[in-house]
């Protein structure tokens, strides 16, 4: 017996033809379309990679800003010595040994972490809390730099990380459902292209397989290939 399709998925169906794949002006004009839920929904990308994920060399990471921003209020923590520094920054909160404690007891309340590269040596044993949560700072997410002034301000403005996960897919919330189909066309495009770019060079083959947006509460729109298989 076929699944059941609730109610919101009915109504999208009504809007789009969901087996249908579409250029990703067309896919987010008709996301827009979309029933709305009762919050600002986010919105996401969601990426099939052609990689194989056993070998090492074939990890896609990367970050990239967005143009016009996540939407999200993104609260950041670093780890320094130079707590005034931070905060002033636009740290939500700043601190080193004191910081790491609060976090060993279970305090997690915040969106990313940054560390400068000295204190980056104490924060390694923090490595099997940060990590599963996807919170540890990294050189690769830009999340370890001295400059923690442009480190805190390229995240506050939505700066967006992206890692596939062990089964090649990605997901990369780009904005929310507030905002203009031209806004959200312009990030998606951004991401699009980071995650092309960030191609492993010992990859051969259908690099980006499928890309589908979608919002919190809405069915997955495929974009065509057209607007992929150039990488």
């Amino acid at each position: 017996m076929p699944a059941k399709k609730s109610k919101r998925y009915r109504s999208a169906a009504q809007v789009a033809d969901l087996t249908k794949s579409y250029t990703l002006q067309e896919a987010v004009e008709l996301l827009n379309k979309f029933p709305k839920a009762k919050f600002d929904e986010t919105v996401e990308l969601s990426f099939r990679l052609g990689v194989d994920p056993t070998q090492g060399d074939q990890m896609v990471r990367g970050t990239t800003p967005l143009p016009n921003g996540s939407g999200k209020k993104v609260r950041v923590i670093v780890f320094t010595d130079n707590v005034d520094g931070a905060l002033a920054a636009g740290a939500d909160h700043a601190g080193l040994a004191d910081l790491m404690k609060k976090i060993s007891d279970g305090w997690l309340d915040f969106d990313v972490a940054i560390a400068t590269t000295e204190a980056m040596k104490q924060v390694r044993t923090l490595a099997r809390v940060l990590g599963p949560k996807g919170l540890m700072p990294n050189p690769k997410a830009g999340t370890v730099t001295d400059d923690i002034a442009a480190g805190v301000k390229a995240v506050k403005a939505g700066r967006v990380e992206f890692k596939m996960d062990k089964t090649c897919n990605i997901g990369v919330g780009i904005g929310k459902r507030s905002f203009t189909p031209a806004q959200i066309a312009e990030n998606a495009q951004t991401v699009i292209s980071a995650v092309g770019k960030a191609k492993p060079g010992s990859f051969k083959g259908q690099y980006i397989k499928t890309i589908a947006i979608s919002s919190s509460m809405s069915p997955g729109i495929r974009l065509a290939a057209a607007e992929y298989n150039k990488f």
